[in-house]
């Protein structure tokens, strides 16, 4: 597995706010969101996810940010050809 690299930008009382960036096949690896969060792709491109639903893949678009309640659980693989990067804005209670 190649780990995805996340680059933690602000970390304070109210947000997290992370850089992701992903080599082809890269991955977070398994997580539980704890936070509400949004998702800024940074280029276009596509994820695949895997949950306990099963699999899914997103295609993404720069700058088109989405949102998520706290709770997901997943691990999310990059499934472009080239490199692929977000920003993960995390709201703490």
């Amino acid at each position: 597995m190649t780990q995805a690299r996340a680059i933690v930008q602000i970390d304070n009382p109210r947000t997290v706010v992370t850089e992701w960036r992903f080599a082809p096949g890269a991955e977070t690896g398994w997580h539980r969101h704890e936070y509400d969060y949004v998702v800024v792709p940074l280029m276009d491109g596509k994820l695949l996810l895997k949950d306990k639903a099963g699999d899914s893949v997103s295609e993404l678009a720069a700058g088109k940010s989405y949102f998520r309640a706290a709770g997901v659980e997943h691990n999310v693989i990059n499934a472009s050809a080239g490199e692929f990067a977000f920003v993960e804005i995390q709201f703490k209670g």
